[in-house]
């Protein structure tokens, strides 16, 4: 699944201080190899460089 530009998101890496949290897709940038990685922010700060697989789409009840 890809994730477009103010998509709701769960972070899952569990070496990010916002592993587990939700946060919302600011950018999204496609490597020469078409590798697609994702800018997210969060209340507290962003995490950029997200590959997609750490992405899953947030739950309407997480808002």
């Amino acid at each position: 699944m890809s994730f477009e530009e103010d998509d709701q998101v769960v972070l899952s890496d569990k070496h990010s201080e916002f592993d587990g949290e939700t946060g919302t897709v600011t950018q999204t940038m496609e490597s020469m190899f078409g590798d697609v990685t994702y800018t997210i922010s969060f209340e507290d700060g962003q995490e950029s460089g997200v590959p997609e697989d750490a992405l899953e789409a947030a739950d309407d009840a997480d808002e």
